[in-house]
């Protein structure tokens, strides 16, 4: 699909040219795409027929090839753009993912994929084990964003369509989850101290709760029933500028409002 709602600089002109995988890496407890995430498969193509949805996307106007959870299918990905390069398509390639990535994995997309948008989710393990089930995520994620910023190296942007498009460097996205302001800041801390403004941060307050009320996940954390109030993302706001992050993405009041999930036809899901 050709996607308007991502951060600046990669929905430009008519989208970015978004292609969702079924399954994850992570079992987040409050994941809004959990029709895909836990879906045990999509529509199967084989990487040729990707090659040609690749450049169906470009045909359309879009800005970019947006890669969205593509972790678990790198090798058959990285053959499909081959072909579909072959074949004439020449749009940045963006790695759209948890963070939750092997460092040596990064280094095989080198020279393939262009732009990283990833989450940094956690800089406590124990709290990414008991809400993602992931013990090690900050020192996976950690390895894995120094390899993507040293592959991708520094911000760049072109004109594509009368805007700005960015078409190499790292895009860092942290969701703030309601009742873990602090967490959130122990993040940006982590971030600032290992990569300053080589990144692109995105703040997000977009939390949509989607937890059963007696899901057992809600009794430890009892937050996550609700969204972001106005004073916790503030809080983490106040953070990032006190760091020293400039010029970072964030989003506006009544984030959550709108529909960030979106509406997976069951046919997608076959």
């Amino acid at each position: 699909m050709l996607h308007q709602w991502e951060e600046p600089g990669i929905s430009v002109g008519a989208g970015s040219g978004a292609v969702f995988f079924a399954g994850c890496p992570l079992r987040c407890a409050y994941c809004q795409n959990r029709a895909i995430s836990r879906a045990a498969a999509g529509t199967v193509y084989e990487p040729r027929d990707l090659a040609k949805v690749f450049s169906s996307l470009e045909a359309q106007g879009a800005a970019n090839l947006n890669l969205v959870t593509p972790t678990h299918f790198a090798a058959p990905i990285r053959e499909a753009i081959r072909l579909a390069r072959e074949a004439g398509f020449d749009l940045p390639v963006i790695w759209n993912t948890s963070g939750y990535e092997n460092a040596s994995a990064i280094r095989q997309n080198e020279g393939c994929v262009d732009v990283y948008l990833t989450d940094f989710k956690y800089a406590d393990g124990r709290l990414a084990e008991e809400l993602s089930h992931a013990k090690d995520y900050p020192e996976a994620a950690l390895r894995a964003l120094s390899e993507m910023v040293r592959c991708t190296g520094s911000l760049r942007w072109d004109a594509f369509d009368g805007e700005e498009r960015l078409v190499s460097g790292c895009v860092v996205r942290h969701l703030v989850l309601p009742g873990h302001a602090d967490a959130s800041c122990a993040v940006l801390e982590l971030l600032w101290r290992e990569f300053g403004d080589a990144i692109k941060l995105s703040l997000m307050s977009q939390y949509t709760p989607v937890l059963d009320a007696d899901d057992p996940v809600l009794a430890a954390h009892p937050g996550l029933g609700r969204t972001v109030s106005a004073e916790e993302y503030e809080q983490v706001l106040d953070c990032a500028d006190e760091l020293g992050f400039q010029d970072y993405f964030w989003q506006e009041g009544g984030a959550a409002e709108e529909s960030f999930i979106p509406a997976f036809s069951p046919a997608a899901l076959r």
